[in-house]
């Protein structure tokens, strides 16, 4: 098959964890460049894959051929919808594609001049509507909350003072206000606007409602004894997956011994396949620095009935 023109993150300990194979079915909920999905079909699995970016398609004919693939231009937090006979293993891959950084056009880079747009889908409101309209505290919520950043505050109140003159529409216009709040580089490692623009990507894409959206639905759609993988590069998206296993394995932590003990919760939904997080190698690391703060968890889906949200 045609080799993908971008490296998969933990590609090994992923395929590890699904164990794909003849007569199985693998969603994989982020396709991109289709490096996960090109594995399972190596593997003699049957793949339907998801990625809400239209121009994902272009990657997907030469899987097409297999007889085995298939290509749903949706959200992975729709799979259940897709796929109602069940699956044996779910892969997320989660935040934005290499190919998304590389393209300027699509505006994730505070690196490549482009279009302040941001859109996974291409549709909806993009990075400078956000930029351009929101409140001077709803922006500085979204960098707080969404990139960690802790001159929040400031770096909105620089924005809204410059879009008062001239709206931004570029990429670097951006990032250059976002350096300039912070008061340049002054040696850092990590570009300023590093987390402003992870904040207004994950607003934009609503990434964390639908992180947690996709969780659910693949604890609905796994078979017993399927398997669910997720890989993460930030602390957000990690804690949630985190928390989700946690909960989902019965490992919530107990009460305090000076209070009753918690009521019994439903019966677990999954059995985690490791403690904790598997990290890439530092071979990995080396050859795709954009893997190094990548995290992998994974569980095993229990024959249990999928836990419902309190009313």
């Amino acid at each position: 098959m045609t080799e993908a023109p971008h490296l998969s993150v933990l590609l090994p300990e992923v395929l590890e964890a699904i164990q794909p194979g003849p007569g199985m079915t693998i969603v994989d909920g982020t396709f991109g460049a289709g490096g996960y999905s090109r594995a399972f079909l190596d593997a003699g699995a049957a793949v339907i894959a998801f990625d809400r970016d239209p121009t994902a398609a272009r990657f997907a004919a030469p899987l097409a051929a297999s007889g085995r693939f298939r290509l749903i231009q949706d959200t992975f937090s729709n799979m259940a919808e897709h796929v109602q006979e069940g699956c044996d293993g779910v892969a997320l891959d989660l935040g934005v594609s290499s190919m998304q950084i590389d393209e300027a056009e699509r505006g994730f880079s505070f690196l490549r001049d482009g279009p302040l747009d941001m859109r996974m889908s291409l549709a909806g409101p993009s990075a400078a509507d956000l930029v351009n309209t929101a409140e001077p505290a709803e922006l500085a919520r979204i960098f707080w909350i969404y990139g960690e950043e802790r001159q929040s505050r400031r770096i909105a109140a620089f924005i809204t003072r410059r879009r008062a003159e001239t709206q931004f529409e570029r990429t670097l216009d951006l990032a250059e206000v976002v350096e300039r709040a912070l008061g340049g580089r002054r040696g850092a490692k990590v570009h300023p606007a590093t987390r402003v623009f992870q904040a207004l990507r994950i607003a934009v894409n609503g990434e964390l409602a639908e992180l947690e959206a996709g969780l659910a639905a693949a604890e609905q759609l796994l078979r017993a004894g399927g398997r669910l993988a997720v890989v993460t590069f930030h602390s957000l998206e990690d804690r949630i997956v985190k928390a989700f296993f946690t909960e989902r394995a019965g490992k919530t932590p107990a009460g305090s011994r000076h209070l009753p003990p918690a009521a019994k919760g439903p019966s677990p939904t999954f059995t985690l396949l490791f403690n904790g997080a598997r990290a890439p190698s530092e071979a990995e690391i080396a050859a795709n620095p954009r893997a190094r703060s990548a995290k992998l968890r994974a569980g095993v889906r229990t024959a249990e009935p999928v836990w419902r949200a309190a009313a």
